[in-house]
């Protein structure tokens, strides 16, 4: 019972990750070069971002990790026009939302069961994330713009039901 149960855990995890890149490549209109990815284990200082907790099969957290003006360059590739103070802001969580709610979507097709909150946005001083227990990171390179790092934050004792 066990290898089943870690079986359909790695599948949950493993949808949620392609399903993350997808979502992210369809919302973006610009095409990143994709790091290979890699298990994290340290603690996570986000000076700037957006976290999206996960609920569901899968609970957790996603955190789309950035510079300010990367976040600024893909609001105007999107609505041509530049963006900063609180539209940046305003613009990062709805950013954070929309690649979120379609993974969601996603994820929902494949079989499984995923919700996700309001997106918070870190800005300044940053937010330190230390309660997980596996996590999965990759870094996102735009051209000309900047990189993204995405983590998928994870609580075992929470995947798969």
């Amino acid at each position: 019972m066990l290898k089943i149960l870690q079986s359909k855990e790695n599948l949950i995890v493993k949808e949620l990750y392609n399903e993350t890149l997808k979502s992210i490549k369809t919302v973006i209109p610009m095409e990143p070069d994709v790091g290979k990815a890699r298990v994290f284990q340290d603690s996570l200082t986000v000076p700037f971002g957006v976290l999206i907790e996960l609920t569901g099969d899968v609970q957790g957290t996603l955190v789309l990790k950035g510079e300010e003006g990367l976040f600024g360059s893909i609001g105007e590739a999107m609505f041509g026009m530049p963006l900063d103070g609180e539209m940046l802001l305003s613009f990062s969580g709805e950013l954070g939302n929309m690649i979120a709610g379609s993974i969601s979507t996603s994820i929902y097709s494949k079989g499984f069961q995923t919700d996700i909150k309001s997106p918070m946005v870190t800005e300044k001083d940053g937010t330190v994330i230390e309660d997980f227990q596996q996590a999965i990171q990759v870094e996102l390179t735009y051209q000309s713009i900047g990189d993204m790092e995405i983590f998928l934050l994870l609580n075992n004792n929470k995947v798969g039901g």
